[in-house]
């Protein structure tokens, strides 16, 4: 099989640039030939939002049902399972804890103004009762209502116990279960593969029309985000990782790093955890001295429950939207942000773009205005780069932690690899 040709983000920055320079020029009253741009950017950008939103359903589901089913089916799964989801929790929670407290106190979104679509008592709604719903939506009382409506933590929560309720039964139709499933994700990912090759048209029509609307100033927000994404990011992988390496693992960081050092070159050359694994794997087996038996079950599931990378970037997106729109969210909506995001956080799916539906969902969940995705879009690309190079360290750290508790004694002790 021919080797994929990994995609450079030059056509995103293209894109970007295009709809700083067409946002520049023009505003929401220019009208060329009787018509509209700004209405044109509106429309077409809202396609290309709806596209992605049109795999949302199929593809969080699918993902979490093969990714619950396919462990729960492991004859070790027992405690060794428990400690692979506590570990992922762990990490999740911990990652997604980090991108709040810096966007919360940074704010990157606090210097742009753009009116939000949502009428008042709309935003206040989601402000006020988001909480209070949450316990209903969880368990809904028609599952396929809930799909319509995109109750997504209906979604999950029915994914998570139907994916497990399928290894309960008898072994051919559970197979053919998880089949079925599987051939949804892998059919759901075509299509999102498929959208994504639209990316840099969804970015210049959701970017210009915010440039249109809001002129050039607001790059200088936009380079607030990345800088403290990357610092968010920056802390989780250089501060938090090596923490739990040293002082719960015992291992030298200095050796880790060095070990994985071929994944982290996949996952920031190609932004998928999924292509990312299978040299992951390799390296933790290999060069970090982990067992086959940890590594087969913890690693291939990591790369869809433990995406703390993504789940920090999330955190960090949807604060950034609320703070574009001036959207004050209360105490109770913080708590139920942080609650929403790790849900979500276990049925990203690890390809490039994964995290924008993720996001997406959580703005859809929060009553959020979906137009601050084209924001997000304009940058997502290259932020996707480090976000899949943060959610390696994440699922390699759980590998180890559940390596370390099983008692495999010295990991990652050599300290020189051939490349």
């Amino acid at each position: 099989m021919a080797k994929k040709k990994i995609k450079k983000p030059w056509s995103i920055l293209i894109a970007l640039a295009l709809a700083v320079f067409v946002g520049s020029i023009i505003s929401q009253d220019t009208i060329i030939f009787g018509i509209s741009p700004y209405r044109i950017f509106d429309v077409l950008g809202s396609l290309f939002i709806n596209a992605l939103t049109l795999v949302v359903v199929p593809l969080v589901s699918s993902s979490i049902i093969t990714g619950v089913a396919r462990i729960a089916s492991e004859s070790q799964f027992g405690r060794l399972g428990l400690r692979t989801f506590g570990y992922f929790l762990l990490l999740n929670f911990s990652a997604i804890l980090i991108g709040f407290f810096v966007a919360s106190f940074l704010t990157p979104g606090s210097g742009i103004q753009i009116p939000s679509a949502l009428p008042p008592e709309s935003v206040q709604m989601a402000e006020t009762g988001v909480f209070g719903d949450l316990l209903l939506e969880i368990i809904p009382p028609n599952i396929l209502a809930a799909f319509a409506k995109g109750n997504m933590l209906g979604l999950i929560f029915f994914s998570l116990i139907f994916g497990y309720a399928i290894t309960q039964i008898n072994r051919k139709s559970m197979q053919t279960h998880f089949q079925f499933w599987k051939g949804m994700f892998e059919a759901m990912i075509r299509i999102t593969h498929g959208i994504m090759r639209f990316l840099p048209l969804g970015v210049f029509f959701l970017a210009a029309k915010i440039f249109t609307a809001t002129g050039i100033e607001t790059l200088k927000p936009l380079g607030n985000f990345v800088w403290v994404t990357l610092l968010g990011f920056a802390l989780f992988s250089f501060g938090f990782v090596p923490l739990l390496m040293i002082f719960v693992a015992k291992i030298p960081i200095r050796n880790y790093f060095r070990a994985i050092s071929p994944a982290i070159i996949t996952a920031f050359s190609t932004g998928s955890s999924s292509a990312t694994l299978p040299i992951a794997l390799e390296c933790m087996e290999e060069r970090g001295g982990l067992s086959n038996r940890i590594c087969a079950l913890v690693i291939p599931l990591g790369t869809s429950l433990n995406l703390s990378g993504t789940a920090l970037y999330n955190s960090m997106a949807v604060l950034f939207v609320a703070q574009v729109f001036n959207i004050e969210l209360s105490i109770v909506s913080q708590i139920t942000l942080v609650f929403v995001t790790l849900l979500i956080s276990f049925g990203v799916a690890a390809v490039p773009g994964g995290g924008l539906v993720a996001a997406m969902t959580i703005l859809r969940v929060m009553g959020l205005p979906l137009e601050g995705l084209g924001l997000i879009l304009a940058l997502d690309r290259i932020l996707d780069l480090f976000r899949t190079t943060v959610n390696l360290f994440s699922y390699t750290t759980s590998a180890t932690l559940v390596a370390k508790s099983d008692g495999e004694e010295n990991l990652f002790s050599k300290k020189e690899y051939n490349i």
